[in-house]
């Protein structure tokens, strides 16, 4: 099994695994480290692997661009909060009891936040169709 501080070679995404390299590591905000990664055989999207410590969430983003954006639940305690554009919230809980990762779709126009349970960390993905670029995502707040 991968250690959390080794970068990590292969993703499952759209239920193949793909190799994948390690491009950076940046801190998003108090307890949020995202690593960015390539898609080795696919240049058409990108991944973020975010860590988040527990009580401590990401910033709440906007996004303002893209064709694809997908959220995605590996471990951990936590939710994720989607605002549609018409006002309608959708919490999404994850509590590390399902088998399976659990995905969901983020459109332009919505805004999202992922949130640790205050005893747990959490450990999320997010898969950009096309890869992500400054100004794909405008930062509501930062916490």
């Amino acid at each position: 099994m991968e250690q959390i501080k080794r970068p990590l070679n292969f993703f499952e995404v759209d239920g193949t695994s793909r190799p994948i390299s390690f491009v950076q590591r940046t801190e998003e905000a108090d307890g949020v480290v995202r690593d960015a990664y390539s898609f080795v055989d696919d240049d058409r999207k990108n991944l973020g692997i975010i860590q988040i410590e527990p009580g401590k969430k990401t910033p709440l983003q906007r996004v303002l661009s893209g064709d694809r954006t997908i959220e995605g639940y590996i471990s951990g305690k936590g939710t994720l909060t989607i605002t549609k554009q018409n006002g309608q919230t959708l919490t999404f809980s994850f509590d590390g009891k399902t088998e399976l990762t659990k995905t969901v779709p983020v459109s332009v126009g919505e805004t999202m936040q992922w949130a640790a349970d205050k005893r747990s960390k959490l450990k999320v993905f997010e898969v950009c169709y096309p890869p992500y670029e400054e100004g794909r995502f405008e930062n509501i707040e930062s916490l």
